[in-house]
């Protein structure tokens, strides 16, 4: 596409359009804040809603925090089939949809039944916007600047974490020290603070839903499907005529003999088990890395360090506070160190740093060097496994299975997440604090060595020519 990758980079402002790339990229991104929002929001409410439904049991406690888990799997596994049949678009306009009237149901819910039914089609619209908003940044997006702008997808999911973190903060009145149940439940926290926690979601959902009518089609999907025209226009806005023309021959190279409609059984060719394998592994390492613990499970992970519950929500608020920051560093390193170099950063340096915070918990030490300790493995997960990850799913797929690859990555990465979530509660009270860590620890030594082994560079390569170069 591009003949000289380097040149490309400081002259792209002369080759695209790059106020519309950034304008649809950022609306796609919306997704991602809203998953980022909901998934967890939760972990603020958790001490309220807790003693609201009368959870008590670690299974009661699991299912709670992993319910949106079954629906996300859901909407990982069949946007692949309908991202392919009715695009791009409608699915996130659809995941938009789901977002705004499940997060108004879940604040209303009057019983824990339903509150679990309205946490599972949430999270079905997580599943949803998860595997199509950096699918369709990158199937949009020019391959000097793909991974800049599919980095943006996680860092919207940051500051919908970080916003849940702030206002889950500020909505929940101070808890004095040495509160009990029955206090908490009598408290407006208990009754319903928890309840805009979650039904505040309702207003960024709608912002979405409508901004998602300006952007365009994928043009890759709209070349799937046999409209090149419409799919040439696309392109030609993106980069100009002779970019539209030189993008759309391309990708019509790449879907020859190809169907329209998906057909999973093709992932079970020879050429294409290795590449899909890999996209699995890297969507579950993402997950059994082990950081979303300390997000879903802060309360007990804090509580063990010394902390009381309004120095929890505070402490919850510092670490996304560096989840932020941090995204910053892979935006702007992705697309010049490369994906796999970052990758490699961050599963040795959370490998090092779980090591260190179970034998922090093991000695016993309380207070900051336990906070400092989780700021730091949030950093490493923050530049490297959170957005690359996502980078890297996104370009590795061939153009022709790309939404079901995706969606089977997707999948991989969610289920991965509800076995997290759902082991952690008894994983913690089997092994305690130190020793969960440290299976962490391993799981992230694991992972360094199967990326150094097995995963390729990408940057500076067009998603077809990452597809001729994978396939062979």
């Amino acid at each position: 596409m591009i003949a000289n990758p380097k040149a490309a980079r400081v002259s792209t402002s002369d080759l695209f359009n790059l106020r519309y790339i950034w304008l649809i990229s950022l609306v796609a991104a919306m997704g991602g804040l809203l998953f980022g929002y909901d998934w967890v929001v939760i972990g603020g409410a958790k001490p309220f809603y807790e003693t609201f439904f009368q959870l008590v049991t670690p299974a009661a406690i699991g299912l709670a925090m992993s319910s949106a888990l079954i629906g996300c799997l859901a909407g990982a596994v069949t946007s692949g089939v309908l991202s392919d049949k009715f695009g791009r678009k409608r699915l996130l306009i659809l995941a938009a949809f789901i977002f705004t009237i499940s997060s108004i149901g879940t604040g209303m819910a009057g019983s824990f039944p339903a509150f679990l039914a309205w946490r599972i089609l949430g999270g079905v619209a997580i599943g949803l916007a998860s595997n199509l908003s950096p699918m369709y940044i990158a199937e949009v997006a020019p391959g000097a600047i793909r991974g800049q702008l599919v980095s943006i997808n996680q860092l919207t999911i940051v500051i919908g974490v970080l916003l849940a973190q702030i206002i889950n903060w500020q909505i929940a009145r101070p808890v004095p020290p040495g509160a009990t149940a029955a206090d908490i439940l009598n408290s407006w926290n208990g009754q319903i603070g928890w309840r805009w926690m979650f039904g505040v979601t309702a207003i960024p959902a709608l912002f979405f839903l409508l901004a998602m009518f300006i952007v365009p089609e994928s043009p890759r999907w709209l070349a799937k499907t046999g409209q090149p025209e419409r799919a040439k226009r696309v392109l030609a806005r993106i980069g100009g005529d002779i970019f539209a023309q030189k993008e759309l021959d391309y990708i019509e190279e790449t879907l020859q003999n190809e169907i329209a409609r998906v057909d999973f059984r093709e992932l079970l060719d020879p050429k294409l088990m290795p590449i899909l394998g890999l996209g699995m592994f890297i969507a579950i390492f993402q997950q059994w890395c082990g950081i979303n613990v300390v997000f879903n499970y802060a309360q007990e992970i804090f509580a063990a360090a010394g902390y009381r519950v309004s120095d929890t929500l505070f402490n919850i608020v510092v670490t996304g506070v560096t989840m932020f920051l941090f995204t910053f560093v892979a935006i702007f390193t992705v697309d010049r160190i490369g994906r796999r170099p970052l990758m490699l950063f961050g599963a040795a340096g959370l490998s090092i740093t779980y090591l260190l915070l179970g034998s922090a918990y093991s000695l016993g030490l309380r207070g900051w060097p336990v906070l400092v300790l989780v700021i730091i493995a949030v950093a490493c997960y923050s530049f490297s496994l959170a957005p690359i990850t996502w980078v890297i799913l996104s370009e590795i797929f061939p153009n022709r299975i790309r939404g079901a690859a995706m969606a089977v990555g997707v999948f991989s990465l969610w289920f991965g997440c509800f076995v997290l979530t759902y082991t952690f509660p008894f994983l913690n009270s089997g092994l305690g604090s130190a020793g969960t860590f440290w299976v962490y620890c391993v799981i992230c030594a694991l992972g360094f060595y199967v990326i150094r082994r097995k995963l390729p560079e990408t940057k500076d390569k067009s998603l077809e020519q990452i597809e001729h170069e994978l396939i062979r």
